[in-house]
């Protein structure tokens, strides 16, 4: 007999809603799920084949540990004590600064980060490494200066604009917005409506647009310097708004007058005129903006996010209808770290600052490791990812994990990151767990589903969570637990958050382990440590999700979090559980001025000087590598290193070295043909596709391949190709601009 159960996808941000059919305990059908408040049936090729994610062939089913060039089997009991010893001695002898937890990336789940988060901080440390380093530290470090939160990710309200700009975004391909294909094909046919593309080549989105602004790779800070001085020369600037809401915009308005738009314009390839007329109409009518990796990875990422965000404020678009929102949260995606506080970690060797919401930029990793510092990292535990794939300089990271003294590795498959493991802990997959996501991406609503399990796990498999809280627990950070509280899990909600509670106020070590007492009591009855912190979450959640759950419908009460909690078991396709107040949106603000605040002093220097001849110059290439490697194109074929099987993209060209005809003809190289691509990091050979989606003098290979599946490696691992070194000054990787050559491989 087979069953239908609700569920959602795991494999991007957007989790659309998704029905999986069971049959004998195993997922056999995926269709999309209609009655997803936020997808609303829709969901991409990659959510309809996740029973490849599900099943892979090097799936993980009991401890091991290292012996020799392999592993041994060990049981649970022995993996923990042997991980929690080592992890002990290493942190009394050379301090907390040698331990880093890297996870808290799961495209599907969030929980584990609460229980890898806390594990480390017990222990004294603040090195948490995750992908929101590897790709958004600028961004987030931006966030931080003008709204006063790191994690305030403003989002356009793309149903009331009436233009929409993506820049450097492939929202066709990516997505990154819900059900983004249908709804950028609707934006782009509203006669009323503009959609702006902002990218250097001519992308799936760009194709659809009503006005595609070709910009020079690398130029988008010029161009956006430029924009702004448009709209000051021509006094379109909203007055009453920067009036209003924003701070500091008379100490940087000179930045901008007199200004060569014309030149720098020039530089960006682009016609004054077009340009012109794009800012005439953002002066004019609600638009907001979407930018993506194209910007967030590419050259001068930091000043990027910077300046669209001055030019955003200028505009007078942030915390309007049609304009850029910040979003309601159930929870914030990370903590606000400003690295002017004393108490602030930075990193010993790179001096980088936790500039993405408290995590640190992935690609700093292997010279803390390499470093030859008495604090050097030494002990990393590496949860739900698989950074030998996800993040830059694969060759930094084999040397630099060859050197740890202890790394260990909580997944679902012996990934390329769990060869290098001292031991290899399996985690169940989204499929055989109780989880979350926390994405804020809807507006003015948001969302929560509460996935749960569809298909048994392995008898050794365990939560991440749960494998955190074995390891708490051993490393004696949890509390003892009263028997009485342990057996109040067993019955009422409410009374066992008011045993809880007391209990609390006695202990003064509970608080700081909270998801572990709950992941002791409530989630031994649930079996789901994960479904245990939800609950906790969720009935300690501050005032503004109280406020935004009563628009949604919920009635005020103490027990709000419990009936939220309920609802959500209730709802499996997934709720609205908030919807926010537009008129109190720039009240979040949480800057010493109350304003968006457009200075920021560390950014000055580098946005005054920025000029059309500067550029020009720091744009020429070297003549050893004359092309532009955009390592990391989103397609409907990859799914980060989530699918390892190579089957799902069956009869497609899936991993390929893209490059406009003139430059293969120029190169004399045929399409299908084997190419060799070089850059200061290494080389890799694959197939070579000519596209004229690809703009001349650039190179786009996809992520999220070179997966090792069986005795084959599928497709070509383009980290292998990034330097680790190559990056913004604030951290995050210039994936976007990877100066490179090919050849006949």
């Amino acid at each position: 007999m087979s069953t239908w159960h609700k569920t959602g996808c795991v494999l991007c941000a957007q989790n659309c809603g998704l029905e999986i059919q069971v049959e004998n305990d195993r997922m056999i059908k995926v269709r999309p799920d209609k009655e997803n408040p936020r997808s609303q049936g829709y969901a991409c090729r990659k959510g309809l084949n996740v029973i490849y994610h599900q099943y892979p062939a090097d799936r993980l089913t009991e401890p091991l540990k290292r012996k020799g060039n392999g592993f041994t089997p060990i049981s649970w009991d022995q993996a923990i004590a042997e991980i929690a010893d080592k992890l002990k001695e290493l942190v009394g002898r050379h301090g907390p600064r040698c331990l880093a937890y890297m996870g808290a990336s799961g495209q599907g789940g969030h929980a584990e980060a609460a229980f890898g988060v806390t594990l480390l901080r017990a222990m004294g440390s603040q090195y948490l490494y995750s992908s929101a380093g590897q790709e958004f530290s600028g961004l987030f470090w931006v966030a931080g200066r003008m709204f006063g939160r790191q994690y305030y990710m403003n989002g356009p309200d793309e149903h009331n604009a009436e233009i929409l700009v993506a820049w450097g975004w492939n929202g066709m391909q990516s997505h990154q917005m819900p059900r983004a294909p249908l709804v950028l094909k609707e934006f782009s046919k509203d006669p009323n409506r503009l959609l702006v593309v902002i990218d250097p080549r001519r992308s799936e989105t760009a194709a659809i647009a009503n006005l595609h602004l070709a910009v020079r790779p690398g130029t988008d800070a010029l161009l956006i310097k430029a924009m702004i001085a448009i709209i000051v020369a021509e006094g379109w600037e909203n007055k009453a708004y920067i009036k209003e809401h924003v701070e500091g915009w008379e100490a940087i308005r000179p930045w901008f007058e007199k200004f060569d738009v014309r030149a720098a314009l020039a530089v960006c390839e682009l016609e004054y005129d077009q340009v012109h007329d794009l800012c005439r109409r953002m002066a004019t009518r609600r638009w907001a903006f979407h930018p993506d990796l194209g910007i967030f990875m590419g050259r001068r990422t930091t000043l990027n996010s910077y300046l669209m965000n001055v030019l955003g404020a200028v505009c007078g678009i942030f915390g309007v209808t049609g304009g850029n929102i910040i979003p309601g949260m159930v929870m914030p995606m990370g903590s606000h770290a400003d690295e002017r506080h004393p108490k602030t970690w930075r990193t010993l060797a790179t001096n980088l600052p936790p500039a993405a919401a408290g995590s640190f930029p992935p690609g700093a990793m292997p010279e803390e490791i390499l470093s030859d510092h008495p604090e050097r990292l030494r002990a990393v535990l590496v949860s739900v990812c698989n950074p030998l794939r996800a993040y830059p300089d694969t060759t930094a990271f084999e040397k630099a994990f060859g050197r740890l003294d202890l790394l260990v590795v909580n997944d679902i498959v012996l990934s390329e990151t769990a060869r290098l493991a001292h031991y290899v802990l399996p985690c169940r997959t989204f499929y055989e767990s109780w989880d979350t996501t926390f994405f804020p991406l809807t507006f003015p609503e948001v969302f929560l589903q509460l996935r749960r399990p569809i298909v048994a796990p392995p008898p050794d498999c365990l939560e991440a969570s749960q494998i955190f809280t074995r390891l708490a627990d051993r490393l004696g950070l949890i509390p003892a637990i009263p028997d009485e509280l342990r057996a109040a899990a067993d019955g009422d909600r409410m009374a066992f958050g008011l045993q809880l509670m007391t209990w609390t106020a006695q202990e003064p070590k509970a608080l700081k382990a909270m998801p572990f007492v709950l992941a002791q009591t409530l989630g031994r009855e649930w079996d789901s440590a994960a479904k245990a912190a939800l609950w906790g979450m969720l009935m300690t959640a501050p005032g503004a999700f109280h406020a935004n759950a009563a628009r949604a419908g919920f009635a005020p009460g103490p027990d709000l979090g419990d009936r939220v909690f309920q609802a959500l078991l209730d709802s499996p396709q997934g709720l609205w559980v908030g919807k926010i107040d537009l008129a109190e949106n720039l009240k979040l603000l949480r800057t010493p001025s109350g304003k968006i605040e457009v200075l920021i002093p560390e950014l000055a220097e580098d946005a005054k000087a920025l000029d059309a001849a500067a550029e020009a110059e720091a744009l020429r290439l070297p003549a050893a590598y004359p092309l532009i490697l955009n390592a990391g194109r989103h397609t409907k074929h990859n799914a980060n290193t989530l699918m390892r099987n190579p089957a799902w993209n069956e009869g497609r060209r899936a991993c390929t070295v893209a490059v406009h005809a003139d430059d293969a003809k120029a190169l004399g190289l045929t399409d299908g043909q084997q190419v060799k691509v070089t850059t200061e990091a290494g080389s890799e050979t694959g197939e070579l596709e000519v596209s004229d989606q690809v703009r001349p003098g650039t190179v786009l290979i996809p992520h999220g391949f070179g997966l090792q599946y069986g005795e084959t490696v599928y497709g070509i691992n383009v980290n292998r190709l990034t330097k680790n070194t190559h990056r913004d000054p604030i951290g995050t990787p210039l994936h976007r601009f990877v100066p490179c050559r090919i050849e006949a491989a």
